[in-house]
C-alpha cells in the first residue's frame, strides 16, 4: 500500500510517499518513496521534491493555496521527472494519512476522517488555531483532489498524551474553567515521542507496559515526556506549545504574571505579549542572535559570545529539570531517550544535559556520544549505568502512515 503522508501548515506543505502494510510493518521494512516540502504557499512558493536516493529537486512557482501546493505534488509524483516506477497514476496511492495537531478530549486515537471528525477536528480550533485550520486545509484539498474512494485518516500530535492522569493534565485553577473551557495541558509531539519509545522497546525486546523511560525531543519546538508502563503520564507542553522547555523562539515556562506586567510597562496588548513569547523569546530572544542551535554553538565557542553560551545552558537546564523532575515523579527509570534535530545532532547539548546526572546513575559514554549525530541511533551512557541514554531518530512520517494502513485495515495497534 502506498500511504501519502501530509503535514500541512499555515504557509507549508511537507510531505512522504511510504510504502507499507501490515506485513512490512510486522518485518520493520515499510519504504519511503518520496518526500518533499512547499513553502510560502500564498505567494511565490519555494519547492523541494526528491525521490528516494535521487537528486533533490529545487525550483518555484507560484501556488496560491493548500489545494495548488497538493496538485503541484500530485503531478510530479505521477511525471516522469519522479522516477517513481510503483505510482503511475493517482490510482497508485492507496490512501492519505494527515498530521493534526490538537484532537482535543475526544479525539484520543487515529481515526479515518469523515464528516464527524472532521467536525470535532473543527471544534478543536480555539485550542489550535495557527494549526488545525492549515490541517483542515489539507484534509480537504485531499478530499477534492483523490475524491471519496481513497481513505483518509488523521493522527493527532495530542492523542498519545490523552493517557495522562488528571493528576497530571489539570491545572491547579477554578475547576470550572476545566468544565467550561477545557484548560488543562494536552501536550503535543506525541507522535514523535510514541515513535522514539517503540524503537527503544523494540531495541531492547520489552513489551509496552515494560517500558519507563523518559523521553526528550528537542529542535526548533521542544519537549520532554514521561512514559510509564508504555503511556504518557505526564509531558512539559500544555495548554498550548509554549509551556515547558526553552525552545528556538519560545520561552517555556515562565509566570503567567509576567504577561499582565508588560501589558502595562510597555503599553502592548496581552496578544501582543503572547506573540512575543511564542515568537520573540527562547533561544533567539535570549542570544539576541538566533534560534538556531548549531549557529548558537558556533557563536559560543569560536567568539566566546556571552549571551549564546548563557542561551545553551538555559536549555540545557530546563531540560535536566524535567528529567529529574520525572525521573523523581516514576520513582526511577530506565533510560533517557534523545531525539529531534537538536537531540539527534548534538553531542555537546546531550552531554551538557547529562552532566550532573550522575545522581541518578547515568553515567555517559564520551565516545559513543560523540560518535551518533546525523540520523544515527545507539546508546551514548556507560553499559553499566543505571539511568542508560540513547539517541532515536524520530519518523513520525512513518508513524502516520502505519497508523493509517492499521485504521484502514481495522487492524489493532500493539504501541
Amino acid at each position: 500500500m502506498n500511504v501519502l503522508v501530509l503535514n500541512c501548515g499555515s504557509s507549508t506543505v511537507k510531505f512522504q510517499i511510504i510504502e507499507t502494510d501490515l506485513d512490512l510493518i510486522a518485518r520493520d521494512e515499510d519504504r519511503r518513496l518520496a518526500r518533499g516540502i512547499l513553502e510560502r504557499i500564498g505567494s511565490h512558493s519555494l519547492i523541494t521534491l526528491q525521490a528516494e536516493g535521487k537528486t533533490p529537486i529545487k525550483r518555484d512557482a507560484p501556488l496560491r493555496n493548500h489545494r495548488d501546493a497538493l496538485d503541484y505534488v500530485l503531478r510530479w509524483i505521477i511525471s516522469p521527472e519522479s522516477k517513481l516506477e510503483s505510482i503511475r497514476s493517482l490510482k497508485d496511492i492507496h490512501a492519505i494519512g494527515h498530521r493534526v495537531v490538537h484532537g482535543g478530549e475526544r479525539l484520543r486515537r487515529s481515526v479515518k476522517i469523515d464528516a464527524e471528525v472532521i467536525s470535532m477536528i473543527e471544534d478543536c480550533i480555539d485550542l489550535a488555531p495557527l494549526h488545525n485550520p492549515a490541517n483542515l486545509r489539507g484534509i480537504h484539498a485531499a478530499e477534492e483532489l483523490f475524491g471519496q474512494g481513497v481513505p483518509q485518516v488523521a493522527v493527532f500530535d495530542t492523542a498519545f498524551h490523552s493517557t495522562m492522569p488528571e493528576t497530571s493534565y489539570l491545572y491547579a485553577l477554578p475547576y470550572q474553567m476545566y468544565r467550561r473551557h477545557k484548560i488543562r495541558r494536552y501536550g503535543f509531539h506525541g507522535t514523535s515521542h510514541r515513535y522514539i519509545a517503540y524503537r527503544y522497546r523494540v531495541l531492547l525486546g520489552k513489551k509496552p507496559e515494560e517500558v519507563d523511560i523518559i523521553t526528550l525531543h528537542l529542535g526548533n519546538g521542544s519537549s520532554a515526556c514521561c512514559i510509564k508502563k508504555g503511556e504518557s503520564v505526564d509531558t512539559s507542553m500544555g495548554f498550548t506549545p509554549l509551556e515547558g522547555l526553552v525552545m528556538g523562539t519560545r520561552c517555556g515556562d515562565v509566570d503567567p504574571s509576567i504577561i499582565d506586567y508588560l501589558v502595562h510597562k510597555e503599553g502592548v496588548s496581552a496578544g501582543e505579549v503572547i506573540n512575543l513569547m511564542n515568537k520573540q523569546s527562547g533561544l533567539l530572544g535570549i542570544s539576541g542572535l538566533t534560534s538556531d542551535m548549531r549557529e548558537l554553538l558556533q557563536e559560543a565557542f569560536e567568539n566566546d559570545d556571552r549571551r549564546a553560551k548563557l542561551a545553551v545552558e538555559i536549555f540545557c537546564r530546563r531540560a535536566k529539570g524535567y528529567i529529574g523532575k520525572y525521573y523523581a515523579q516514576m520513582g526511577g527509570a530506565q533510560a533517557v531517550l534523545f531525539t529531534g534535530g537538536i537531540g539527534e545532532n548534538s553531542p555537546y547539548i546531550r552531554a551538557r544535559i547529562c552532566d550532573g546526572l550522575q545522581c541518578l546513575g547515568l553515567k555517559l559514554d564520551q565516545e559513543a556520544n560523540e560518535r551518533i549525530h546525523g540520523g544515527e541511533s545507539g546508546m551514548i551512557s556507560q553499559a553499566n549505568a543505571k539511568l542508560k541514554a540513547y539517541v532515536f531518530p524520530t519518523n513520525e512520517e512513518l508513524l502516520i502512515a502505519r497508523d493509517t494502513v492499521r485504521v484502514i485495515e481495522d487492524a489493532p495497534r500493539r504501541w
